[in-house]
């Protein structure tokens, strides 16, 4: 029986106005070749700059890793040819990066899962080849991007868990605002690597490395793809090759692009040309203080103040709703009603209306006020349910829906007995049925006081009166 073992390589383009080295823009552009300068394409006598936002965002992100972080910033030269890198080598960190020996807990099928992370590392990126028959096409819009890699330990065994972790990672990375992390735009891009071992083996098997992938959904169909066809090699009694390979979307396989035997001699040397600065204990502690509470903290309080565990997930999951449930907590709105409101109403009137959380009139202040109005029996929870659609379609408050409409619900106990004795005297038979010991009809005449008092009359008290007034009769 064999275990599929396997490794990540996380890029992620970090969000500053300009790229690593050069004051070209750092934005998204279909224009090829747009954003770009003589230091992004390797002119003779260019000298790097480097960037500082991209170091400070770099080191929040190893920070909020659970990262060991340096006391210097120190850029390396990894010496290699390739169409898409003009200088010849790469700016990029190898004997000091920016974060080592980090971790990334995640909660899977109900069980903590602490996912280990060997090194994080600021580099520039690459430019971008399209490859037709007998030529391919640069675009350097690309090159020089702050680029930070996420390399993990091999400490996955399944898709499942690899997609839990990298959607947590996105998370993080949005709610501390170093990244887009969009896909769509190449912003975040995964490396896969993958091998096959028996469950009774120490050594790990020959990996295969997947490259440059850009969707998740895609991560799972490589990883599905690899387990299978590595276990079918060795199951024929065949060996798997080290090799690079890529996935054709098309055709749902991965090919191969180059096989490796030996690893790649890239030449690692301290880059000349960027001295080495020293980080201050302070700078260090100023960027740690700008992290905010993240998502799986997050989740274990919402869950601990009765939230269930998969609204709690949901709520977390941007950044943006969560500060919202948020302010409804310090508002003190109740946090399994205010949940269940929002992750069923809410998020489905945004996702309906393609709005963002800021976009829609409802704030959390009036999302408080209708809970309460709740709470205290002012309106009925179906009627509240009417007054939420209201707010937002109207764009009013609570309150102004609720005088607008004439919906505050009576809960006076002489008025709703008038009510309900009325009720009783116009459906005799219904109350003999109920003594006759049918007691399940009592439903039939809590609907007929609602429907007498125009569905202003709360229903509980309604219950209880209709009880103690049959009994009498």
């Amino acid at each position: 029986m064999y275990k599929a073992v396997i490794g990540l390589e996380v890029h992620c383009e970090l969000n500053t106005e300009s790229k690593m080295f050069s004051g070209s823009k750092n934005t998204y552009s279909k224009v090829p070749n747009e954003n770009i300068s003589v230091i992004d394409l390797a002119f003779p006598g260019i000298l790097p700059l480097p960037n500082k936002e991209a170091i400070r965002k770099a080191l929040k992100l190893a920070m909020a890793l659970n990262c060991e972080v340096p006391d210097i910033v120190k850029f390396d030269r990894k010496n290699y040819y390739y169409p898409d890198l003009p200088k010849g080598y790469q700016l990029t960190q190898m004997t000091k990066p920016f974060g080592r020996n980090g971790h990334l807990t995640i909660n899977f099928n109900g069980e903590e899962k602490k996912c280990t992370i060997h090194q994080l590392h600021l580099e520039e990126d690459t430019a971008n080849m399209d490859h037709y028959d007998g030529y391919s096409l640069l675009d350097y819009n690309r090159a020089g991007i702050p680029l930070v890699e996420i390399v993990t330990d091999p400490v996955f065994n399944d898709e499942k868990t690899v997609i839990e972790f990298l959607e947590s990672l996105r998370s993080i990375i949005k709610y501390i605002d170093v990244s887009e992390a969009s896909s769509d735009k190449g912003q975040l891009r995964v490396d896969v690597n993958i091998s096959m071992m028996k469950e009774t083996d120490t050594e790990l098997g020959v990996r295969a490395e997947i490259k440059g992938i850009n969707s998740f959904n895609s991560v799972k169909e490589i990883i599905l793809y690899e387990m299978e066809r590595q276990r079918e090699i060795l199951e024929s009694g065949g060996q798997v090759k080290q090799e690079t390979r890529r996935w054709v979307d098309d055709e749902k396989v991965t090919v191969s692009m180059r096989e490796k035997v030996d690893a790649i001699d890239y030449k690692f040397y301290v880059e000349p040309n960027i001295p080495v600065v020293k980080l201050d204990k302070e700078f260090l502690d100023e960027i740690r203080k700008e992290i905010p509470a993240l998502p799986y903290e997050r989740e274990l309080k919402y869950i601990s103040l009765g939230v269930n565990s998969k609204d709690a997930r949901t709520l977390v999951r941007e950044k943006a709703i969560s500060d919202f449930f948020e302010s409804v907590l310090s508002l003190g709105g109740d946090a399994k009603d205010a949940a269940n409101w929002m992750t069923t109403r809410l998020l489905g009137f945004m996702n309906t209306n393609n709005k963002t959380i800021e976009e829609v009139y409802l704030t959390p202040e009036m999302l408080v006020e209708l809970i309460n109005m709740v709470k205290s029996g002012k309106i009925s929870s179906q009627q509240a349910k009417e007054v939420f659609a209201s707010v937002l379609e109207e764009e009013k408050s609570p309150s102004e829906i609720v005088k607008e409409k004439g919906m505050e619900q009576i809960s006076d106990p002489d008025l709703i007995r008038d009510i309900v004795n009325k009720v009783l005297d116009e459906n005799p038979s219904q109350l003999e049925t109920y003594k006759s010991g049918k007691t399940n009809i009592i439903g039939f005449f809590v609907g007929q006081v609602l429907k007498a008092s125009g569905g202003k009359a709360n229903p509980g008290v309604a219950s209880k009166i209709l009880n103690e007034e049959i009994v009498k009769r």
